[in-house]
């Protein structure tokens, strides 16, 4: 069975962590899975909100909140098996054009939720190209440190809709988990949002 994933010298906690060190007010949507235990491994944050189920519709979280809240930059974290189960979003997010939207698919080539099989971008499939054709505004596909920390200013400022596909390692990190109860994940990122108790 022959892949076409490249080393990468990138580790996937280090990497998020540095994509939400400078977050400042954003919003943050994680795809289910090691994007969330990433994520909370970083800090937790109530303006987090970690996906624990619905693969595939991380970036479609992130759409409608960057349509909801226009000014408040939203960035969606998310896996490449993730993402490949939503490839649709990309010409959605894409047509809406939101230029508060941001996505980082941390690709390490394998669904890492269901035992490390071999994922499609790990055999050669280009969902940065995929993003381009879809329209967005600003794609990269990123394999090194120095092209990370570039990066870093594009995924937190500027006009999107942006797209990243940051190749990580496959190494398994240990694993960290935040709240797993979808409604309290809900009314906490609720009342962040908008300061107001979610049964009021």
């Amino acid at each position: 069975m022959k892949t076409n994933q490249k080393k990468t010298e990138l580790d996937r906690r280090k990497v998020v962590a540095a994509l939400l060190k400078d977050r400042g007010k954003a919003l943050v949507v994680t795809g289910l899975g090691s994007s969330t235990y990433d994520a909370f491994a970083a800090g937790d944050h109530p303006l987090n909100f970690y996906l624990w189920g619905g693969m595939g519709g991380a970036a479609m979280v992130g759409l409608g909140l960057a349509l909801a809240q226009p000014k408040r930059r939203v960035l969606v974290i998310t896996g490449d098996g993730e993402m490949l189960m939503g490839l649709g979003s990309l010409a959605t997010i894409a047509v809406a054009a939101p230029k508060n939207l941001a996505i980082a698919v941390i690709d390490n080539g394998h669904y890492g939720e269901t035992g490390m099989q071999i994922a499609h971008t790990g055999r050669g499939v280009d969902i940065t190209g995929m993003a381009k054709a879809a329209g967005f505004r600003s794609t990269v596909t990123i394999t090194n440190n120095n092209e990370l920390k570039q990066w870093l200013t594009e995924f937190h400022c500027a006009a999107g809709p942006v797209f990243g596909d940051i190749k990580v390692s496959a190494a398994p990190a240990p694993m960290v988990l935040p709240v797993r109860d979808g409604t309290a994940i809900k009314h906490r990122f609720r009342e962040a949002l908008l300061g107001t108790k979610a049964f009021e």
